[in-house]
């Protein structure tokens, strides 16, 4: 198990719960009689969308966390990690019931699983983890505050995991697959595209560019004990395949030529199967379509339709807060985490349980605190050390 691969499942995993929710903030359309604060509705949709990307994005790069997440350490538990995510979702006015942040989360876990197995290269990843980085950079390219906190984290990813060897990689590539082992939900937009199976599992290609520094199959050489070519022999490789595509970039500027990592729920991208040549420049980013993609939007309003119930609400407080249901009606909602699978739920754990349940509350309170101030008190940040030896416990 390799002790780098936690910062690359997280960053991973939160641009694609970004995708999801800035995908569906942008295209809800909340009535006129519901809108708060202003008057024209595109108007309350655009300050809020915004408001719920930046909380997020703010609470997830937040400094003294980040320290604690590149620290080398094993992954979290399944729980572990879902707890933080619950509590990263939550990091704004957005409120979603649990069968609602279950839908969220299988999302985001497949859609990361099928780029970890389908990057060329174990070193992929790292391009896949930029990509996902890009993306969340345009997010907040108008807020200089924030923007420094997702470049810190650019200069985190490249001076930790640039250097690192093909076999380093690999171990990552591993322990990755390891955690998603035995995740197999089903997706629309991947079954409609015929990359994923009824039974949950993906499907391989067999075409497409093969990986960089290597050649397309299809030959066997025979050498004999002094080096000296002998014979060659040609076989069927069973497959389509090319050749391999130029390195793509591993600075903070740069064309990843990937698009594994990119938004899926853009019109301008299907679901990728091979790597991409398709590129305008080395030194652009890449940028994504917030246009809807209707495969997508599909697969959202199937068991979603992210904000189908949207519903401004006063929590109590001086400040305004709105539900999000990912089901299309209430009902569905409550049938969905009546009928979870008891090996998705992780609502209930039955081991170390007075452990757990001190260390889900101590999580909760430094979690909270993060998301209130932004950068965490001296509270805080002291508690924050023992942050992930809790995790480890969960």
């Amino acid at each position: 198990m390799s002790t780098r691969t936690l910062p690359l499942l997280f960053i991973n995993l939160g641009g694609e719960m970004l995708y999801i929710l800035d995908q569906r903030l942008r295209a809800q359309n909340i009535p006129a009689d519901k809108a708060k604060k202003v008057s024209t509705v595109p108007a309350w949709i655009e300050e809020d969308r915004k408001r719920v990307m930046n909380d997020i994005i703010t609470t997830m790069f937040n400094k003294k966390f980040l320290e604690e997440l590149f620290k080398p350490q094993e992954l979290y538990s399944k729980k572990a990690l879902r707890t933080v995510f619950d509590r990263l979702a939550h990091a704004s006015i957005m409120r979603l019931n649990q069968a609602s942040m279950d839908k969220l989360y299988d999302l985001m876990t497949m859609a990361f699983k099928y780029q970890v197995l389908l990057c060329p290269r174990p070193k992929d990843i790292l391009l896949v983890s930029l990509n996902h980085m890009d993306a969340i950079k345009d997010f907040v390219k108008d807020t200089p505050s924030i923007l420094s906190q997702v470049d810190e984290t650019y200069q985190q990813l490249i001076e930790m995991y640039t250097p690192l060897s093909n076999g380093e990689f690999q171990l990552m590539r591993q322990t990755l697959l390891i955690f998603f082992q035995d995740m197999h939900i089903r997706v629309s937009i991947f079954l409609k595209d015929k990359v994923q199976n009824s039974n949950g599992r993906f499907v391989l290609p067999t075409n497409g560019p093969v990986p960089r520094g290597t050649q397309i199959p299809g030959m066997i050489r025979i050498f004999s004990c002094s080096g000296e070519e002998l014979t060659r022999l040609q076989f069927n490789n069973g497959g389509n395949y090319s050749s391999a595509l130029r390195e793509g970039s591993f600075e903070m500027f740069g064309n990843r030529v990937t698009k594994l990592g990119t938004n899926m729920y853009s019109v301008s991208r299907p679901v990728e199967t091979h790597m991409s040549g398709t590129s305008k420049s080395s030194a652009q980013h890449t940028k994504v379509n917030a246009a809807p993609n209707p495969l997508a939007k599909e697969e959202l309003n199937l068991l979603a339709r992210l904000m189908g119930g949207l519903e401004v609400q006063k929590p109590g407080s001086a400040d305004t807060g709105f539900r999000v249901n990912l089901f299309a009606t209430d009902e569905e909602e409550e049938e969905a985490l009546i009928s979870r699978p008891n090996e998705l739920s992780y609502g209930v754990v039955s081991i170390q349980a007075t452990k757990d349940q001190q260390a889900n509350a101590e999580l909760t309170k430094i979690m909270g605190e993060f998301t209130e101030s932004g950068d965490p008190s001296s509270s805080a940040s002291s508690k924050g050390d023992d942050l992930l030896a809790m995790m480890d416990g969960l």
